[in-house]
C-alpha cells in the first residue's frame, strides 16, 4: 500500500475507529466523534475518503454500514513519525541532535541507549 499522510480530520476518524475496533457501526462512530460537532454528512464524507484511500473497509449488514480499519495504528504512527522527522529535520540523526541540544536527562539518554541496543539486537538476532 502506498501510504499517504491523512488530513487531521480524517486522522481523527481513524483514531476513533482504532479505539472502537472492527465492525463499528456508523452510529457508534458518530457518538465517538461527537466532541468535534461534525454534521453526519461530514463524517460520511470522511469515511468515504478513507475507504477510497484503503484505510477503512465498509461492510453492509442489514440496514447498517460497519466500518473497520484496514491500516494498523502502529504502522500508521510509525509512517507519520518518519515523515515528520524527514520533513522537519531531514534525518533521524538531525532530529536527535536538535532534541539533545535542548538537554536530555541521564535517564532519557539511558532509555535511548537501551532502545538502540534492543533495535540492534532484533536486527542481528
Amino acid at each position: 500500500m502506498d501510504m499517504k499522510r491523512l488530513p487531521d480530520a480524517e486522522l481523527e476518524v481513524m483514531k476513533a475507529l482504532w479505539e472502537l475496533g472492527p465492525d463499528t457501526s456508523r452510529s457508534r462512530l458518530g457518538e465517538a466523534l461527537e466532541p468535534f460537532h461534525w454534521a453526519p454528512n461530514t463524517i460520511n464524507t470522511y469515511l468515504a475518503r478513507l475507504a477510497e484511500k484503503s484505510f477503512v473497509s465498509v461492510r453492509r449488514e442489514q440496514k447498517t454500514n460497519l466500518y473497520s480499519p484496514l491500516v494498523d495504528r502502529e504502522i500508521y504512527l510509525a509512517f507519520e513519525s518518519r515523515k515528520a522527522v524527514e520533513r522537519l529535520y531531514g534525518s533521524p540523526r538531525n532530529f536527535l541532535a536538535a532534541f539533545a541540544r535542548e538537554g536530555l536527562r541521564r535517564e532519557e539518554l539511558e532509555e535511548l541507549r537501551s532502545l538502540i541496543d534492543d533495535l540492534e539486537g532484533n536486527r542481528l538476532g
